[in-house]
Parts: structure tokens; sequence; C-alpha cells
């Protein structure tokens, strides 16, 4: 008889290693996450939820939030553009080499967004690579308030599961 694959969700709440407290508005620079090694768990995709907050300001240029993913096949050696794998400022090429997951619209000032779930093996035609992140780009106009518990990204992983 023939088993029936069905989906299985890991654990909820996973947290992605970038720091976003007091991240600028800007068209190129961001902030990238740590890599998540996917070598171990070998989640068929990861489910992505990112929270913000906004400072006080008028929000202008896009007002948008740009969710970006980004992966590597040899071991976290290459990335795409200027990434390095590791929680740190990013300065994007332009145009970005990177794989749009999704856009948080943020139009008020003060106001706490929360996005997704954004997949990141859809960024890859469907299937999650060894290593892979997220960087964000703020082009609100204004700045990610100061206080880091404003702000979290965090995954789910999934995988399949024979019933």
């Amino acid at each position: 008889m023939a088993a029936d694959i069905k989906l299985k969700l890991g654990s909820t709440n996973q947290a992605l290693t970038v720091t976003l407290a007091s991240l600028a508005s800007s068209a190129t620079a961001g902030r990238e996450s740590t890599a998540v090694d996917n070598r171990t768990n070998l989640f068929l995709d990861a489910l992505v939820t990112v929270k913000i907050k906004l400072t006080t300001g008028t929000p202008g240029n896009d007002k948008a939030v740009y969710v970006y993913a980004y992966g590597s096949v040899d071991d976290g050696t290459t990335y795409p553009d200027a990434v390095t794998g590791t929680d740190a400022a990013i300065t994007l090429n332009d145009p970005v080499n990177l794989r749009l997951i999704g856009v948080i619209n943020a139009v008020a000032q003060s106001t706490t967004y929360k996005s997704g779930p954004f997949s990141v093996a859809a960024a890859f035609g469907g299937v999650l690579p060894a290593f892979w992140g997220i960087v964000i780009r703020n082009y609100t106009g204004i700045a990610f308030t100061a206080t880091g518990g404003d702000h979290a990204a965090v995954y789910q992983g999934v995988l399949a599961q024979s019933v």
C-alpha cells in the first residue's frame, strides 16, 4: 500500500540572527542575517516572518521594507552580492542580485508591522539551499526604533512525512 506524503512543520519562532534596531532608511544599504545551516534539519522550505517598528517622522520613499533571501551551495563559502553570511550591515549592488521574498508596507510612524510568512524556497525555484539567510532593506523614509525588542525575524521549517 502506498503511503501518503503530508506536510510536517518544524518548531515555531526559530530566531534568525539579524540586528534591526536603528536600521536607517536607504536605497542601497540594509542588514543581513547570519546564515542558517540546513544540512542537519534538511528542511524543504523555511517560512519567514519579520516584525519591525518605525520611529517618529514622515514616511516617504517607497514606504516599504524589502525582505530578500540569499543562499549558498558551497558550504557557506560563496554568497551573492556583498553577503558574508553573518549578522552585518550590507551595501547592496544596484541592481541587487538577491531574491525578493516579500515586502512589508510601512506607511505610518511609530507603528509595528509584521510580515509574511514568506517562503524562502520559492525564491530558489522551490528548493531550500544548504545555507540560507535574509537581507532587510528599510526604504520607508524613517529609521526603525532603537529598541531591539521592537524587531524580530523568525522562521519555521517545512518538512514532508510519510503517513
